[in-house]
């Protein structure tokens, strides 16, 4: 049953601590993604305000991403990824601190270091796993590293949930997001043993040189995912805060739900090489993001009917199924993308990627979700809006997997 999985154990070693750092800081993405909403609930922000404040970490990733992705271009990126394995826990420890004590200049600027900092490992990663994992590793490298995401959400819900089931009093969401913070500094010492020789990807000023048809091959490329980010902006920071709100779900059985949708999204994902040798990019990538966008619908339109007893189970399946499923394209889409671009322009279009994410998130919460949450809008009305958006972003997607498909046939696509 598992044998698919042997593939993932020929990943070259310093890739595999790579990744392994990388697991560490999205586990303070993740504690954070789960509890920062709860915790400043309860610290007594009100809604628009956590949508507010959060939003200043994208902003923070958005600044630097563009200058960024230009200044990596066929350089060696290793060191930075140091930078991002210590500011990340550094500077959410700090955001804890600055929500406790309600200072809003200090949580601002934590925020924006946060999202800086992390940037450091978001946007160079695939391109240095495409750079130098073997033509049979890679697929399953950048499988692995997206994977990171659920691995963390799961060890991130486990946590949680047994904290919280010990001692909620003293375990509150403020204490677990600064314990897990610390002890993901541990990703430093994975990069500290990555011994590798880096391989540019081009040397010579000629070479790096933009010109009309790689802006037009990255501009191709990321547009899907402006639209998917977009409306992802508006769903996914909320969803804990849609179930507390909606439901009244209590910070353990939310963490409970997150784990088993964590669980589900990482089984899936290393699922995606032989998903991609079996029934390949075509079909794989917009069938399982249709499905997620019905799970989405259902999921959100439970708000109507939720004084009935079985709105709250509809909703808690309807999560736990979206998340997979939604997921699974996740690495193939990167991975044509990437590709699709050519060697030379990665590193700017992994950038660029990174900044619609974030640009995205950055105005879904600060205010599209802020203005519609000031109108009343209910969760319902806003769910609907990514779903529609979803859709138009898969009918985009096919096209660039119908452009890939093209420009693998003629021999333009480097692997």
């Amino acid at each position: 049953m598992f044998s698919h999985l042997k593939i993932y154990g020929k990943i070259e070693r310093p890739l595999k601590l790579l990744i392994t750092a990388e697991f560490f800081i999205q586990l303070v993405n993740a504690t954070f993604m789960n509890l920062q909403t709860l915790y400043m609930t309860a610290e007594h922000y009100n809604k628009t305000d956590i949508a507010d404040f959060i939003s200043w970490r994208f902003a923070g990733v958005l600044a630097l991403t563009i200058p960024l992705g230009l200044f990596i271009r066929g350089k060696k990126v290793k060191h930075f990824f140091f930078i991002s394995s210590i500011g990340v826990p550094l500077f959410a420890s700090m955001i804890v601190y600055a929500v406790h004590t309600h200072n809003s200049t200090f949580l601002i600027v934590s925020q924006l270091l946060w999202g800086a900092s992390f940037t450091f490992m978001q946007i160079p990663v695939l391109p240095f796993i495409l750079r130098h994992a073997s033509l049979e590793t890679q697929t399953p490298a950048i499988s692995l590293s997206y994977s990171t995401w659920s691995f963390a959400g799961i060890l991130s819900a486990i946590l949680v949930y047994i904290f919280s089931a010990i001692n909620p009093d003293f375990f509150s969401e403020g204490v677990m997001l600064f314990g897990i913070s610390i002890f993901s500094f541990a990703g430093c010492i994975c990069l500290l043993k990555m011994d590798i020789e880096e391989k540019p990807a081009v040397v010579s000023e000629e070479k790096t040189a933009m010109n009309p048809q790689d802006w037009k091959l990255i501009g191709y490329a990321t547009i899907p995912a402006l639209i998917i980010a977009t409306g992802a902006g508006l769903t996914i920071p909320f969803i804990n805060l849609f179930f507390k709100s909606v439901y009244g779900m209590e910070t353990k059985i939310i963490s409970f739900w997150n784990f088993i949708a964590a669980f589900f999204v990482a089984f899936v994902a290393l699922l995606v090489p032989r998903i991609k040798e079996t029934i390949g990019y075509r079909i794989a990538i917009p069938t399982t993001q249709f499905f997620a966008v019905l799970a989405l619908i259902l999921l959100a339109t439970t708000e109507l009917y939720s004084h009935i007893p079985i709105a709250v189970a509809i909703a808690v399946g309807s999560y736990v199924l979206r998340q997979p499923l939604m997921n699974l394209a996740g690495p193939m889409t990167s991975e044509i993308a990437l590709k699709f671009v050519g060697k030379k322009n990665r590193e700017f279009t992994s950038a660029i990627m990174a900044a619609i994410w974030s640009g995205s998130w950055f105005l879904g919460i600060r205010f599209i979700f802020g203005t519609l949450s000031k109108r009343g809008w209910p969760f319902v009305n806003i769910f609907l809006t990514t779903a529609a958006l979803y859709l138009f972003g898969i009918l985009l997607y096919i096209f660039l997997i119908r452009a890939y498909g093209k420009r693998k046939e003629k021999g333009l696509i480097e692997e």
